[in-house]
C-alpha cells in the first residue's frame, strides 16, 4: 500500500523495460552462447560472474517476480518487478544505488562545509595486489587519510595533534574502459577544528592546494604506502631467478599515462596520482550531490 505525495500528484509511473534496452539484448542474445563455447573449451566463468549474468537477465522482469502495489487514496495498483541488486553492470541498479548512495552522503553525513575532492591512482602493481588484497588497500588508505588529514591542519596552521578533519571514501574499481584501476574518490572537509581552551571548537579554512604543495605530498604517499604495506604483505617474486626477492619498491613503480601535467592541481610520483582540482562551497548542496553521485557511480 502506499499514498502519492500533492508533489508528485503530475508524475506517472513507468515501468522498467530493461528488455528493451541495447545491452540487455546483447547479453540475453550471445551469453548463453558464450557458456556454451567455454564449456566445449573445458573452461567456465567464476561462480561470481555467472551469478551476476544470471540475475541481470532477471533484472526488472515480471515473469522472475513481482510486488502488487495498490495506493491508499486512488486505490490504482502497479505491479514492481523485482530487482537483481547486484553491483556488476546491471545499469538499473547502479544508478539507483548511486542516487541513493548521494542523496543518504548529501542530507544526513556530510555537514554544509566547504568540500574538496581528492582523487588518488595507484601503480598497475598496487592495483592487481588491492584488487586481490582488500587488506592491504585498507592499510593504504589509513595511511593516505592520516597524511592529508596531517597536511590540511599544518596547512591550516595546527599542529597535526591539534586539529581534526574528516572525509567519506569510496573505492572505484573500474577505469573508463572498464579496464582494473583501483582508485580512491575522498570528500574531504576543506576545513579543520581544533578546541578552544573553553571547550569550544574553533573551525580554520584551508586554502586551495597549488601544484607545488601537492608534489611533496604525492611523493610522502608514495613512499609510506610502498612502506607500509611492504612491512605488512608478502608481495614477492615466487619463481624465476628473482624468486624470493621483493616484487614491489619505489623503482619498479612506473608512471601513469594520460593525465594532463599541465593540470595545476594533479601531481605524479613514482606512479601515484594526487588529485584535487574538485571542490565545493558550504551554500552549494547541489554541487555536493553531484559529487556524491559521482564518487558513488
Amino acid at each position: 500500500m502506499w499514498s502519492v505525495p500533492r508533489a508528485a500528484a503530475g508524475l506517472a509511473y513507468e515501468r522498467h523495460s530493461p528488455e528493451e534496452t541495447q545491452l540487455y539484448r546483447l547479453v540475453e542474445r550471445h551469453y548463453p552462447a558464450f557458456v556454451e563455447h567455454l564449456a566445449e573449451q573445458g573452461k567456465t566463468l567464476p561462480a561470481y560472474v555467472e551469478k551476476e549474468f544470471e540475475a541481470y537477465l532477471k533484472c526488472g522482469r515480471l515473469g522472475h517476480g513481482f510486488l502488487r502495489v495498490r495506493c491508499e487514496s486512488c486505490h490504482c495498483e502497479r505491479l514492481v518487478a523485482f530487482s537483481c541488486k547486484r553491483r556488476g553492470f546491471c545499469p538499473s541498479c547502479g544508478a539507483r544505488r548511486m542516487a541513493e548512495t548521494a542523496a543518504l552522503l548529501a542530507d544526513e553525513v556530510l555537514p554544509a562545509l566547504p568540500l574538496r575532492q581528492w582523487v588518488i591512482s595507484f601503480p598497475f602493481a598496487l592495483r592487481f595486489l588491492f584488487a586481490s588484497c582488500p587488506e592491504a588497500l585498507a592499510r593504504a588508505l589509513e595511511v593516505i587519510y592520516r597524511l592529508l588529514a596531517t597536511h590540511l591542519a599544518h596547512k591550516a596552521g595546527f599542529a597535526r595533534k591539534e586539529a581534526a578533519t574528516g572525509a567519506v571514501t569510496l573505492v572505484q574499481r573500474f577505469g573508463s574502459a572498464l579496464n582494473l584501476n583501483i582508485h580512491l574518490h575522498l570528500l574531504c572537509l576543506d576545513r579543520v577544528h581544533a578546541a578552544r581552551p573553553d571547550g569550544r571548537l574553533r573551525f580554520a579554512r584551508v586554502k586551495a592546494l597549488q601544484r607545488e604543495e601537492l608534489e611533496p605530498l604525492v611523493q610522502q604517499i608514495a613512499g609510506r604506502v610502498v612502506r607500509v604495506l611492504d612491512s605488512s604483505v608478502t608481495y614477492r617474486n615466487a619463481v624465476g631467478p628473482q624468486a624470493g626477492r621483493k616484487a614491489l619498491v619505489l623503482r619498479t613503480l612506473t608512471a601513469l599515462a594520460g593525465e594532463d601535467p599541465r593540470d595545476e592541481r594533479v601531481a605524479k610520483a613514482n606512479g601515484f596520482s594526487l588529485h584535487a582540482g574538485v571542490s565545493c562551497e558550504a551554500h552549494q548542496r547541489d554541487v555536493r550531490e553531484r559529487l556524491c553521485r559521482y564518487i558513488a557511480r
